[in-house]
Formats: C-alpha cells, structure tokens, sequence
C-alpha cells in the first residue's frame, strides 16, 4: 500500500513553505495522500495566536483545490494536550496496516526525545524527516539513535512495512516560517505571495494577527 502522510503542526498560519514541502514529500515518496492535523493544546509550545476555528479555516482554504490534501481536525476536537502518539495510534486502528509516514522538519526530529512516550511513535509510523534551512542532522538523543539504527536511503522502502523507518528527504529548503509571517502581518505589511491566496483573505478578514487596532481590510 501507498504510505498516508502525516502533516502535524500548528499551521498558525499555514504558508508555501508548509505547502511545497507537502507537494514534494508526496511526490518523492509517492504518498497516497497528505493529511494535515492541526494542533489544538501543542505541549511543547506556547499558545497559537490564531484561535483554532481561524486556523483550521485558513488551512481548508489554502488545501482546497489539492485533492491530495486533506485535513483532519481529531486534535482541535480532542480534549487535552494534542500528543501525536495518540493520533498515530487512533490512524493505525482506522488504516489497518497501511504505512504511515510522519513528517517532521529537521528541527523538530532534533527534539524528538522529549515528545510524549516519544520511544513508542516509530513503531506507529515512519519519520519522513524534511530539510530546514540552518537546521543540522541531531548528534545525541533519540534523534541521532534513530537516524543510526533505522534511517534508510530508498524511500520506496516505506512502502515495504507500516512502520519503523526513517527517511532523510532531500526537499526544496524555503526559508519561511509561520513566526516570520506572523511578523509580517503584524508590522502592517501584506502576507501576499507568502501564503495561498485564500488563506490570505481570512487574516484580512479576521484581523488575526495584527497589532491591537488596527483595520481589517
């Protein structure tokens, strides 16, 4: 079977950078499909500034016209921190056997082992981990067992078992990150060309992440 993509984040906004990295990803590793999961209660991180009804609209609005996107909103509804072993084990019940590829950006592989019963999650999936500009291949931890003991070089070798592999991809590295969009918006400048169009419209229309007062457009 075609590995199911796994897309986690907060998306808060979503960008082309979340956006090119799926597209390659799922033509590289010849994915079925990309699913996109919003974060609802990130245990790692601070608080999103977009509220989750605003970011999982922007998110639908920038994947609509890909159907080989989708998103998948169980951890906004899901009470609690948004843990991803817990989504990893409700898809592997849902997909069966099916290979799940979970896809990380370097940085956040790098911090692996302090995720939530981070030993568990290779046996629910492989790490399909995706270039990031200045971040370096992890050297202790968890991490660099990983890349050590089950990193492979042919991605078709995902589609061999459902998980427990790790792949190191050899992606376009865009130089964009939601934070710097954030800054964008909120020095009063125009998100344009940074993200899709129709995720654009909704922080014009929202106001979300402008600074307190100023006009939506």
């Amino acid at each position: 079977m075609r590995p199911f993509g796994v897309f986690g984040g907060m998306f808060d906004p979503i960008h082309f950078g979340h956006l090119r990295a799926a597209h390659e990803l799922h033509e590289s590793l010849g994915l079925e499909a990309v699913g996109f999961f919003p974060a609802g209660d990130p245990p790692h991180r601070a608080a999103p500034a977009a509220d989750a009804k605003t970011r999982l609209a922007m998110l639908r609005a920038a994947v609509a016209d890909d159907d080989r996107f989708l998103v998948d909103d169980r951890e906004l509804r899901r009470p609690g921190p948004s843990y991803t072993i817990l989504t990893l084990e409700e898809l592997r019940a849902e997909r069966g056997a099916q290979p799940l590829a979970l896809i990380l950006g370097m940085d956040a592989f790098a911090g692996i082992g302090s995720w939530h019963r981070a030993g568990e999650l290779i046996d629910f999936a492989h790490f399909v981990v995706a270039q990031r500009p200045g971040a370096l291949m992890p050297r202790e931890g968890l991490a660099m067992e990983l890349l050590r003991d089950r990193r492979i070089a042919d991605p078709a070798s995902l589609a061999a078992k459902p998980a427990g592999h790790v792949h190191v991809c050899e992606n376009t590295r865009l130089d964009l990150s939601s934070s710097a969009v954030r800054s964008v918006i909120a020095a009063g400048r125009d998100p344009r060309y940074l993200m899709p169009e129709a995720a654009r419209r909704i922080i014009l229309a929202t106001g979300s992440y402008a600074r307190p007062g100023e006009t939506k457009e």
